[in-house]
């Protein structure tokens, strides 16, 4: 889908640049059996406190439940649908096993009749899922599950995609959208194919206000704050904080590892270096 520019008669059209949905989503509305409200926290956690400072505000949205198992899917699709939640589409899945809808994660060139299907028998075709032992080396993944029976929780963004690399006698070697080399187990589910809406990163938003319609309040520099705000603030003229990169707290932010999880790391083979590029 291509990308539409306005003609700028205000400031904030000038710049603005978004995926032209126009005619594909006009008259899309979600099952209601597949979507339930979700609150909106505003960057608090359960005692109340504002812990992300930078969410707030942001119009309502339903939250489409989506299969990231993709354990039972054999069907048609009915619909390319939009997410409020997320950046790829959604593709509306009619199971002619029990009559029932679902909805996946659409990848690139997804399109209404397509037949999907998933398992070990499922043919290498974009958009079916099946376990990593069944996928060729070199082909282009989404959805990707981190161990047997787990739903896809890797390359699920738009426009992303992982690539199987090498495979051994029990794990394959994946190149996450991020650059980072990991060991997959084959069994592993995985979706083929390139996450939908590849023009998302180019969007320009335009204006201050379509960021808050998104729920993203703005963020203010710490070195543009007084000493009593941020420990960055304060001095004459313009400064670059005088001291390491620290929180208003003065808890360090650069070069502190975040990760709580010690055991995973045995599964990276190589870290990040650089992002892989759609070819």
């Amino acid at each position: 889908m291509a990308l539409k520019e306005f003609k700028p008669i205000t400031p904030s059209l000038r710049h603005l640049k978004i995926v032209n949905t126009e005619k594909e989503f006009k008259k899309n509305f979600p099952l209601k059996s597949h979507t339930h409200f979700k609150k909106n926290t505003g960057g608090r956690n359960n005692q109340g406190r504002i812990t992300a400072f930078q969410k707030g505000g942001g119009h309502k949205k339903l939250y489409r439940k989506i299969d990231f198992d993709r354990q039972f899917t054999q069907g048609i699709v009915e619909q390319i649908e939009y997410d409020p939640n997320r950046p790829g589409y959604l593709g509306r899945i009619f199971n002619f096993k029990d009559n029932s809808h679902s909805y996946i994660l659409a990848p690139k060139n997804f399109k209404v009749g397509d037949y999907v299907q998933s398992g070990m028998n499922a043919s290498l075709k974009n958009g079916n899922s099946l376990p990593l032992s069944q996928v060729p080396i070199g082909f282009l993944i989404y959805n990707i599950s981190i161990s047997e029976g787990k739903k896809g929780k890797f390359a699920r963004s738009a426009g992303t995609f992982g690539q199987l690399i090498q495979k051994n006698e029990t794990h394959g070697r994946v190149q996450l959208p991020s650059g980072e080399h990991r060991l997959i187990p084959l069994m592993s589910t995985v979706s083929i194919g390139v996450v939908s809406n590849v023009n998302q990163k180019l969007v320009n938003l335009g204006k201050a206000g379509r960021s808050r319609w998104k729920n993203k309040r703005s963020s203010v520099r710490g070195v543009a704050m007084n000493p009593v705000d941020h420990p960055h603030g304060g001095g004459e003229g313009k400064t670059s904080g005088g001291r390491p990169s620290v929180t208003p707290w003065g808890k360090p932010t650069k070069g502190q590892p975040t990760s709580k999880y010690k055991k995973k790391r045995s599964y990276i083979i190589l870290p990040y270096k650089k992002k892989i590029l759609i070819r």
